[in-house]
C-alpha cells in the first residue's frame, strides 16, 4: 500500500478512535444504546453477559467523558439513571451496524470452515 492510499494521519485517526472504543465492553455498550436507545443501568447490565457493576460504571463514565453517552438522573424514588447516546454518539450507528453485519458473516465463515474440516477428516479405525 502506498503512502497516498494509507496516509499516516488516517492511521493516527484510527488509533485515536481505538483509544476511545478499545476494550471488551465499550462497543457492546454503545450497541445496546443504538438498538434500544434509552437504557437504564440494569438494562445495559442485562444486555452484556459477564460485565460487573463496577466495570459497567467505569465504561459508562469513560464514554460520558468522551461525549458519546449522556447520563440523566431521573426524579424517581428510588433515584434511577438513564443513559442514551449523544448526537455525537449516534455518529457511530452505521459503524455498529456494519460491525454487526461483518460479525455475522465472519461467524458463518468460521462455522462453515469448521464443519467442512470436521466432515472431511478421515475416521479413525
Amino acid at each position: 500500500m502506498t503512502e497516498e492510499l494509507c496516509p499516516k494521519r488516517d492511521i493516527m485517526a484510527i488509533h485515536d478512535a481505538m483509544d476511545v472504543l478499545n476494550g471488551k465492553w465499550k462497543i457492546s455498550i454503545i450497541s445496546s444504546m443504538c438498538y434500544y436507545n434509552e437504557r437504564r443501568f440494569s438494562d445495559i447490565l442485562n444486555d452484556l453477559h459477564g460485565i460487573s457493576n463496577k466495570q459497567l460504571s467505569k465504561e459508562l463514565k469513560d464514554l460520558e467523558e468522551n461525549k458519546l453517552v449522556r447520563r440523566t438522573v431521573l426524579d424517581t424514588q428510588p433515584v434511577s439513571v438513564k443513559y442514551n447516546l449523544t448526537e455525537y454518539g449516534w455518529s457511530l450507528q452505521n459503524l455498529i451496524y456494519d460491525l454487526s453485519d461483518w460479525g455475522k458473516k465472519h461467524r458463518e465463515v468460521i462455522v462453515r470452515d469448521w464443519q467442512d474440516n470436521t466432515q472431511n477428516k478421515p475416521t479413525q479405525p
